[in-house]
């Protein structure tokens, strides 16, 4: 189970809607990336909504996606980090954007999954979608610290001390930006969220060995 302060995100099915259609739309913008033949250094997935990740390598985005999902679907409470904080903000506004501007697609992503369920694409959902990380009580900290990027020093420092912000809380943001490979638990992670035939449709198209 994932905490935030003392609040826990709810192991349901619109919880799997949004991490779920987040990967989904990810994995897809990477393969059309590869096979268009983008700039590489093109800023594209879910968490480019989180302004300081958005440099992130889109397939460390999905691992991301991935380690937080298993913190979400485990049995035992974990605490969430600055990273999981702006990962669950990030597919909480993608999965509800992708509801708005492609609803067709919704059936795609969500058939042959490991639930089987078909909600239908209307307002309500993307509003519900955005609920999940809005009833929480996470402070949004995550979203403020490119801020800090474009002040001096003692100005960022001073600001940082205001909002409760120690280098401690921040390190994991600034771990993230330096990652390329995935992890060894990736694959591990995305049990619940995807079939075994699609992380190995996974594995194909980021060509993990």
């Amino acid at each position: 189970m994932l905490t935030i302060s003392n609040d826990v995100l709810p192991q349901s099915s619109l919880c799997y809607l949004a991490f779920r259609i987040a990967f989904r739309e990810t994995l897809e913008r990477i393969a059309l990336a590869d096979q268009v033949g983008c700039d590489p250094h093109e800023a594209f997935g879910f968490l480019t909504e989180v302004p300081f990740l958005r440099s992130v390598p889109a397939h460390v985005q999905l691992d991301l996606l991935a380690a937080t999902w298993a913190k979400h679907v485990a049995c035992e409470s974990v605490a969430a980090d600055l990273v999981d904080e702006a990962v669950l903000y990030a597919v909480c506004e993608t999965s509800a954007n992708v509801v708005e501007s492609e609803p067709e697609i919704l059936e795609c992503y969500l058939s042959g999954g490991p639930l089987d369920i078909a909600p239908a694409a209307e307002p309500m959902l993307a509003s519900e979608l955005r609920a999940l990380h809005l009833n929480l009580a996470s402070e949004g900290d995550y979203l403020l610290v490119s801020q800090f990027e474009d002040l001096p020093p003692d100005d960022a420092a001073t600001l940082k001390a205001k909002f409760g912000m120690t280098e401690e809380k921040l390190e994991p943001m600034f771990d993230v930006l330096g990652r390329w490979y995935l992890s060894p638990e990736f694959l591990g992670n995305l049990t619940g969220l995807l079939t075994g035939r699609e992380v190995l449709k996974t594995v194909r198209v980021l060509g993990v060995r």
